[in-house]
């Protein structure tokens, strides 16, 4: 598949099995490709969290991070403990070579993670054939009380009520408090664009 493709083909997947076929054999052109399209929900959502953060030393689950663009933006404004996950062994590997994570964990955004942090970041993750809806009450789970949990959903996501349902299902239930909801670049260069928001877990 060229390189050009694999972009385009991120949000045609069909199951997890597409998916992790997709990253791992798009693992090491991955970052050129994005940021040549302007990739710019890392650093909107790096800044946003660290608007509302109250703890930016405390430790910080960086979810799908793939290889590790999320953790160099959040750890840029200030974030200094970062845990990263993600399902992709070729993604993750690169990650490390960052040197910007504390751990780096194997895993699916459909099991359950590890819980008891400040703050969580899952930047890029939410769209169809990547995490479903209801890993939003998954994500805020691994959260400690008042922290932060920011995410983007892109043109795609947006698309789909069930993402704005899972969003408002939080907050009504009285789980979050929102933040944040801005809309604006995702990949410019292709006129992609997404919304980032802030969830606050409440007590």
């Amino acid at each position: 598949m060229a390189d050009k493709e694999f972009l385009q083909g991120a949000y045609g997947l069909d199951g997890p099995e597409a998916t992790k076929a997709l990253y791992r054999d798009w693992a090491q052109s991955y970052e050129d490709e994005v940021l040549a399209n302007g990739y710019a929900t890392p650093e909107r959502c790096a800044v946003a969290l660290a608007k509302f953060a109250t703890n930016l030393d405390g430790p910080l689950l960086d979810i799908g991070c793939g290889t590790g663009l999320s953790g160099a933006a959040l750890a840029k404004h200030g974030f200094s403990c970062i845990d990263g996950t993600d399902f992709s062994p070729e993604m993750l590997a690169l990650a490390e070579k960052k040197g910007i994570y504390r751990s780096l964990t194997l895993g699916d955004v459909n099991t359950p993670l590890p819980g008891n942090y400040a703050n969580a970041a899952a930047i890029g993750v939410f769209s169809p054939g990547h995490a479903p809806p209801e890993s939003l009450h998954e994500f805020l789970s691994v959260l400690q009380p008042g922290g932060c949990l920011v995410f983007s959903l892109n043109d795609h996501a947006l698309k789909d009520a069930a993402y704005q349902g899972a969003i408002m299902n939080e907050i009504d239930g009285g789980g979050a408090e929102l933040l944040a909801n801005d809309y604006g670049p995702h990949l410019p260069k292709i006129g992609m664009q997404c919304r980032v928001y802030v969830l606050r877990k409440r007590a």
